[in-house]
């Protein structure tokens, strides 16, 4: 039994889970394998169903992780994996998909996205991704570290306009998206995915957040994923190989920045004043 937590909307007017999990770096150290899976099992029942991975994780041994952790709870979550550039052609993107379905142990993948622009022209990813669709493999698709003139080409390609979301690297301390992607996303009701939320706990040692953390009883870490979740347009997926630090996770929900929090959060970490390239990790 699952519970409910804060959800966001997709453009056709299905709702996901507001904070996800993560699988960067997981299924890599069996030393680590039952943590994680017990990680990621303990996050779905707090209500964290949708899980984001990827083909390029460890090549495929993320997903094979994912794949056992899933047994059992499968229809309970909103699956997310990736697709290589290079495996991007419409043949490509099927041979691709197919051996994620293996390694994951299901039979359809609820989001599929291009994990970032490569060579191959989006008419033709887009074809692939239609087909996997049609096919029932998929049931939405998306990209993965688009800016806004990619953007723009995608929509403009056929069927590109069914885009679910862009996953983009968005935190505290890498506000550039604020600029104009997000706004670009949020008029088109395309809600974005925050990956490193906490920008791979690389945040300054010292800041506004330590300060705002101390009196709530909580680390800057939780203080800057609350800052990601507070947003109505934009969910995340912060990664984590132990149940403690995905519990931890969990408490950002129900953590309220005020206005003179979020005062000192701006006057630390700027929000961007002019376009500046999209970051990504």
């Amino acid at each position: 039994m699952t519970k409910d937590i804060a959800s966001v909307t997709l453009p056709d007017g299905e709702r996901i889970p507001k904070l996800g999990q993560g699988t960067w770096e997981m299924g890599e150290h069996p030393s680590r394998r039952k943590a994680e899976i017990e990680a990621l099992r303990g996050g779905i029942e707090l209500g964290m169903t949708l899980i984001d991975t990827a083909e390029m994780y460890g090549e495929g041994a993320t997903e094979s992780l994912l794949g056992e952790a899933l047994q059992g709870v499968r229809d309970d979550v909103f699956l997310v994996s990736k697709v290589y550039p290079h495996n991007a052609s419409r043949r490509g993107v099927q041979h691709a998909c197919d051996q994620s379905l293996k390694r994951l142990k299901t039979d359809r993948i609820d989001l599929y996205l291009l994990h970032w622009r490569g060579s191959v022209p989006l008419e033709e990813t887009v074809a692939g991704f239609e087909a996997l669709r049609r096919d029932g493999k998929i049931r939405h698709w998306g990209v993965s570290n688009f800016d806004v003139d990619d953007m723009e080409e995608l929509v403009g390609v056929p069927h590109g306009d069914a885009c679910a979301t862009n996953q983009i690297l968005y935190n505290v301390a890498r506000r550039g998206p604020e600029f104009d992607l997000l706004p670009w996303l949020a008029g088109r009701k395309m809600p974005a995915m925050a990956y490193s939320p906490v920008d791979h706990a690389r945040l300054p040692k010292r800041s506004p957040l330590d300060d705002i953390a101390a009196p709530h009883g909580v680390s800057v870490f939780q203080i800057a994923l609350a800052w990601v979740l507070r947003q109505p347009d934009v969910f995340a997926i912060p990664k984590s190989g132990r149940i403690e630090h995905v519990r931890d996770n969990h408490r950002a929900l129900d953590l309220q920045l005020s206005a003179d929090d979020l005062a000192a959060i701006d006057a630390h970490f700027r929000p961007p004043r002019s376009k500046r390239p999209l970051e990504m990790l």
